[in-house]
């Protein structure tokens, strides 16, 4: 610890992570119930209506929290609690998030009942140790999030554009995987629909009066096929044909594609996407048709790093008996994108990964059956144990919570190019 107060020492660090690892524990069977509803009732992004009132009734029940039922989003909610030391001091907030939508066919193949028992657990956690202590050197709220659509439309988008991001000055989640993982690369990616409008015609009888949309749609394949050649070796196009016409003997009139957009960071993808229409309006030029380009609403940022928090996490978890991956395919491959790439771009944030028990990969039903299997109740709350006692460590050290906030304000001004290029300095010696 900093060494500033006898009472913000080592000892009572340690005794407050001790204490919040026990009051999960005990929490475990209501948890584990929690986690079970949701996973029984997998539902769509913007659609998640019983898995939602079960959170907010969840929090409803424990004694303390104020619950906003329906907080900016429908199927999105906040509980607070504020409490700690004295009302002198400036109040210090604390986010968890929890996401509990799932996949089309697959239920929970993604594991987001797990995210959000993580997310319940650990909040849970910090509030009992820091309502229990006694003059504790510090002021503090914990908010919890529930962020509906991370699978498709991307709710923490729509919450930070209508401010629920606000006043928070740390923000933890965790996601289950196959490996624990302190970080796993996420990429900026943005979903775009083309749609071919031409003119349909007896394809046999007289197919010259038709202006063909499918051969627009095979055109603009192609055309994205061949940019790859001289794409860079960690963006990625992928796309799929949704409609390619109604009939063999007539002409399409219409075709629909859809495709991912992705670039290690946020900054690139413009580049990507302006190739990227090109390839569209090229091959409605060279069959006729008009083509109508939908780029998504929301566009899922590259996560922004905060190397203070990751290192805390990890010592943490390790302290738990966590075995983080060292497996360098794991950890430099660029794969998917989440919307808390979003949030870790107002405010400072980490998203570690945890196993479950299961070498099942995520988006698969394997992987939804292991998100609903007991064993990997050990492996949440451990996971949740470990937030807690990260949160807990920002919380009793104001210089460590100084150099999260500096080390994500350098990360930002590097991430859209203004930095110097000259060395950071440490806001605080290391705690």
């Amino acid at each position: 610890m900093c060494g500033r107060a006898a009472h913000r020492d080592r000892e009572l660090l340690l005794e407050l992570k001790q204490r919040a690892g026990c009051c999960i524990d005990e929490a475990r069977a209501k948890l584990h119930s929690l986690s079970k509803d949701i996973w029984s009732c997998p539902e769509l992004a913007y659609e998640e209506t019983k898995s939602h009132d079960r959170l907010v009734a969840f929090f409803r029940q424990e004694e303390g929290w104020k619950v906003d039922a329906h907080f900016k989003l429908q199927t999105a909610f906040r509980a607070t609690w504020e409490g700690g030391g004295s009302e002198r001091f400036d109040v210090v907030n604390v986010g968890f998030l929890c996401e509990y939508d799932a996949l089309p066919g697959m239920g929970h193949a993604c594991g987001h009942n797990l995210i959000a028992e993580v997310g319940a657990a650990a909040a849970l956690g910090l509030k009992a140790v820091l309502g229990g202590t006694k003059e504790l050197p510090v002021r503090v709220q914990v908010t919890v999030l529930g962020t509906p659509a991370e699978e498709d439309g991307g709710g923490k988008i729509d919450m930070i554009r209508e401010g629920a991001f606000e006043g928070l000055d740390v923000v933890f989640m965790a996601h289950p995987s196959k490996e624990d993982a302190t970080y796993l690369p996420c990429v900026a990616e943005h979903d775009v629909t083309i749609k071919y409008h031409g003119k349909a015609s007896h394809a046999s009888a007289y197919p010259w009066e038709g202006i063909n949309a499918l051969d627009a749609a095979v055109l603009c394949y192609n055309n994205l096929s061949v940019l790859r050649q001289q794409m860079k070796p960690d963006w990625r196009v992928h796309g799929i044909i949704k409609h390619g016409g109604v009939k063999p003997n007539i002409i399409p009139a219409f075709t629909e594609l859809e495709y991912y957009l992705r670039t290690p960071s946020r900054a690139e993808l413009p580049i990507l996407k302006a190739k990227a229409e090109k390839c569209f309006s090229s091959a409605a030029v060279a069959t006729g048709c008009e083509v109508e380009v939908q780029f998504a609403r929301n566009e899922y940022d590259n996560m922004l790093r905060v190397a203070a928090l990751e290192e805390l996490y990890e010592r943490n978890g390790k302290a738990l008996g966590m075995d983080f991956t060292t497996d360098e395919a794991v950890l430099h491959n660029e794969s998917g994108s989440t919307d808390f790439g979003n949030v870790t771009f107002v405010v400072p944030g980490t998203h570690p990964y945890f196993y479950i028990g299961s070498n099942a990969l995520n988006h698969t039903e394997e992987y939804s059956i292991a998100a609903g299997d007991d064993r990997a109740q050990f492996f949440t709350l451990r996971t949740a144990k470990a937030l807690a006692m990260t949160a807990l460590d920002v919380l009793l050290c104001p210089e460590l919570l100084q150099r999260v906030k500096h080390e994500f304000t350098e990360a930002k001004l590097r991430e859209d190019g203004t930095a110097t290029g000259e060395p950071a300095e440490q806001s605080a010696r290391r705690c």
